[in-house]
């Protein structure tokens, strides 16, 4: 029985990681806005309710949930896409509001993980978004690119824990749904593209990305990977 810990269940891939950890016999602790109703009557689940764009809070308010416990895998999956417009059409404040839980909440968890917790191994979800700049993409593709070199630096200071950025392809997410639905895909190529896309559901992304978190570990700690380019980990 490992112990899993996963931020942002709510809904899609992090809901669907932690209903397969739990059918699979694993303790998972969680972190979100709202508990998902699909996983409350699992008893190894331990639901921890909070808002991570309250940064500010994140270490004095989850310091109990977390203390003294020991983590197989961390997975910070919780992140906001922001709204598709070009830079110049963004206004400062929100691209600070996706920073602030796509990179500085997981900041705040490293640290409060580190000093309370022992963990083996953390996966930042990222996004191809971190080193394709695309047209409209610009808040969500820096938030992206800063996760992914907060988790190098961590893993040059931290080396008792194995850091990765991964990119888990496209998945059908609220997320993705509102750029299918909502995006112009005239103004902005990147959504025709992602459309265009194999659309992974919640739950062959997760089967996927639980199959290959163990392989990371041969990985450089730090490293950014894209399972769509992991040929030789593909299922």
């Amino acid at each position: 029985m490992k112990n899993i810990l996963i931020t942002g269940v709510s809904s899609g891939l992090g809901e669907a990681l932690a209903k397969t950890y739990l059918e699979n016999g694993d303790n998972v602790y969680a972190i979100g806005k709202t508990i998902p109703k699909k996983l409350d009557h699992y008893p190894h689940f331990f639901f921890f309710p909070y808002d991570l764009s309250e940064t500010f809070m994140i270490r004095s308010t989850l310091e109990e949930f977390l203390a003294h416990r020991s983590f197989d895998i961390v997975i910070l999956n919780a992140g906001v896409l922001g709204e598709i417009k070009t830079l110049s059409e963004t206004e400062l404040n929100d691209i600070k509001n996706v920073m602030e839980v796509n990179v500085w909440a997981n900041k705040e968890l490293i640290d409060t993980l580190n000093a309370h917790t022992q963990v083996k191994q953390i996966v930042g979800i990222s996004s191809g978004a971190a080193v394709n700049g695309s047209k409209g993409w610009g808040a969500y593709s820096l938030s992206k690119s800063g996760l992914n070199m907060l988790l190098n630096v961590y893993a040059k200071e931290l080396p008792n824990i194995h850091f990765t950025a991964l990119a888990p392809g496209i998945i059908r997410t609220p997320m993705v749904e509102h750029i299918i639905d909502e995006v112009n895909d005239e103004l902005f190529p990147s959504a025709k593209k992602l459309k265009e896309s194999h659309i992974q559901t919640p739950q062959e992304a997760a089967n996927n990305l639980i199959a290959i978190f163990p392989q990371l570990l041969e990985y450089d700690s730090g490293s950014f990977l894209d399972v769509r380019t992991m040929d030789q980990l593909q299922k």
